[in-house]
């Protein structure tokens, strides 16, 4: 399928995006990436890479390149509980940046498919958040009620309803919103892979509310899940991608103690809500017949290999 394929990708030098592009020069996809940092130093030559801020995107900027397929990655984020400097980030680089990139899609008269990289942050936080700690998490569906969390989870799904009003308007490709769980991978801001950093560095890793469980999904299997999607997915739909399972966090601490066994570990009190999350991927294995493969076992093992690495050490 992707052989000589036309593809953009939005946000490609992130974490997921470049996993994404690597894969699909794999397949001999041809690719143009956008994203508003310069570009890498090891990034790949073959790749056309464009620096830009895609809030001020001019659709003539996609049309010439005739995409066949848009990834669109780009995306602000802060915590959970978001800050008040994030509202305006937030509508810049989210609400608006997404709106341009939309509009430039769909100029693209041989566009075939627009796959969003969306949130589970979009579904109600009654459904999964809970006055004390749950032996079972939630499993969210697609079809579960829709009242998004915070202003990230807000611009997410008001692209998703954007994408859902083109096709009515316009129709003439498929739209594809995937709602992504907690993402961790190398190189990431993910607080994994920060707890892993500060401890390689002999810092103190601060942690509290053990018993939150979550859905973790690699950057990685993220990547494989969104081409697998665009490959199996033949009309508009809203595919939740995470693991299926969630884990608690004292698991990923005991983890990283097996990797890292001189840890410092510090646990202190916050009062709050407790979260018991994980994705029903019913939906995407069934429409692509593929699921995610990286345990929070072996991603925290690749995780520290490769901060080893960039440290330089064995």
């Amino acid at each position: 399928m992707w052989k000589n394929k036309r593809v953009i990708v939005t946000g490609g030098a992130g974490v997921i995006g470049k996993e994404l592009i690597e894969e699909l020069l794999e397949r001999g996809a041809v690719i143009r990436c956008f994203d508003i940092v310069p570009q890498p130093k090891d990034f790949w030559e073959e790749v056309e890479y464009c620096q830009r801020d895609l809030t001020t995107l001019n659709p003539v900027e996609f049309a010439p390149f005739d995409p066949e397929i848009v990834f669109h990655l780009a995306a602000t984020f802060e915590r959970t509980e978001e800050t008040s400097e994030f509202w305006e980030e937030n509508f810049r680089n989210n609400i608006i940046l997404s709106h341009k990139v939309v509009e430039a899609a769909r100029k693209c008269n041989n566009l075939e498919k627009f796959i969003f990289a969306s949130s589970y942050l979009i579904y109600a936080p009654d459904l999964y958040l809970y006055d004390s700690p749950q032996s079972n998490p939630t499993k969210l569906k697609e079809t579960d009620i829709v009242n998004p969390r915070n202003l990230c989870g807000a611009a997410k799904y008001y692209t998703e309803k954007e994408l859902e009003f083109i096709s009515k308007m316009y129709g003439h490709f498929i739209s594809i919103s995937a709602r992504i769980f907690r993402v961790y991978g190398c190189g990431s801001r993910d607080i994994i892979s920060r707890w892993v950093r500060m401890a390689l560095n002999g810092e103190e890793v601060t942690v509290f509310q053990k018993e939150n469980m979550f859905d973790y999904i690699f950057a990685d299997d993220v990547a494989e899940g969104l081409i697998k999607t665009a490959e199996n997915v033949s009309k508009n739909e809203i595919i939740n991608l995470g693991t299926g399972r969630a884990r608690r966090i004292e698991e990923v601490i005991k983890t990283l103690q097996e990797q890292i066994p001189d840890i410092k570990i510090r646990e202190i009190e916050k009062k709050g809500l407790f979260e018991a999350s994980c994705a029903d991927i019913s939906k995407l294995i069934n429409l692509t017949r593929w699921q995610p493969e990286v345990t929070i076992e072996k991603g925290i093992k690749r995780l520290v290999e490769y901060e080893k690495d960039q440290r330089g050490e064995k």
